[in-house]
């Protein structure tokens, strides 16, 4: 009898393990989404470049904030590393809250996300959104967001619809992260006024001379989070990638160092990535402690391998 339990016992974790193995099987490509912003891109390289080296693939789709939420929740997106808070609250209301879409972990802390505005700027008198409007005729009564649809713009809108702060009358022109910054750059080599939607991290805090705002905290906080979301159930499907993803913490620094290199060496992200992981080996001991291959094996040498 006690020969057969034990027969039965191996062959049950054999069986286990057949089961487990075949669930990261089907895990294998990893659907992610990126807003088509710096930070965001940079940790989506960094989550990739661990994936590659697990031997899994990922997959990165440009959505914009609210398509990559309904892809959360149609099941057509997997992870989303964006969610920034509490920036992004009516996102959060909506589909984390009531459990359509899951908030997984925190992977980075005292973040800014708010309007900002060149130092000449600042030291002219514009410290608070109250003062903005003291000089609508400098700024021609414009301020500069990001993708439509993105929530701090939703909340720039919101701001300029009630009125707040004198705003009633300004415009919000709203574009890529990309062309916001070429087009405060044009702005800061004339010396003119402008006042854009800023955060950190970013390489803007660099390559800018800027000054975040106060007063707008009611709709941006102050300072914030950002969260890594997968769609409902993701982690139980794919217990693996799930693991990897919570143990995923970034730093302002590691990701201002890595936007930077793509900005001003014109690297790829990925290049970027390697090249920081290469110099700071010890993160991946945090970053894969309790991680495997996607055969089973342990991940930390299989992605040491591939530096």
């Amino acid at each position: 009898m006690m020969k057969l339990s034990t027969t039965l016992a191996v062959g049950f974790i054999a069986l286990s393990s057949v089961t487990v193995f075949a669930a990261d099987q089907s895990c294998s490509t990893v659907k992610m989404a990126d807003p088509g912003w710096s930070d965001i891109a940079a940790t989506n390289a960094i989550t990739g470049f661990l994936l590659e080296g697990m031997g899994y693939k990922a997959k990165v789709d440009t959505l914009a904030v609210p398509i990559a939420y309904g892809g959360l929740k149609d099941g057509q997106v997997d992870v989303f590393l964006g969610n920034w808070m509490p920036a992004q609250q009516g996102f959060y209301d909506k589909f984390v809250a009531n459990g359509q879409v899951t908030q997984l972990s925190k992977n980075l802390d005292g973040t800014e996300f708010t309007l900002a505005v060149p130092d000449y700027v600042w030291d002219a008198g514009v410290h608070n959104f109250a003062d903005l409007n003291k000089f609508a005729d400098k700024f021609d009564s414009k301020i500069y967001g990001i993708g439509s649809g993105a929530p701090a713009n939703q909340s720039i809108q919101t701001i300029i619809t009630k009125n707040e702060f004198d705003l009633g009358k300004w415009k919000l022109v709203e574009s890529s992260e990309q062309a916001m910054l070429a087009e405060v750059n044009r702005h800061v080599k004339k010396n003119t006024f402008v006042v854009f939607l800023g955060w950190t991290p970013h390489p803007m805090n660099v390559q800018i001379k800027m000054h975040y705002l106060k007063g707008g905290e009611a709709y941006f906080g102050d300072t914030g989070s950002v969260h890594t979301l997968t769609r409902k159930g993701y982690t139980d499907a794919c217990p693996n990638v799930g693991k990897l993803l919570s143990n995923l913490t970034f730093t302002q620094d590691m990701e201002n160092t890595i936007m930077a290199d793509v900005a001003n060496k014109k690297v790829t992200n990925a290049e970027a990535v390697k090249t920081w992981i290469k110099a700071n080996p010890a993160v991946l001991d945090k970053w894969l402690s309790g991680v495997k291959t996607i055969d089973d094996k342990d991940a930390l040498p299989a992605v040491k391998a591939t530096l």
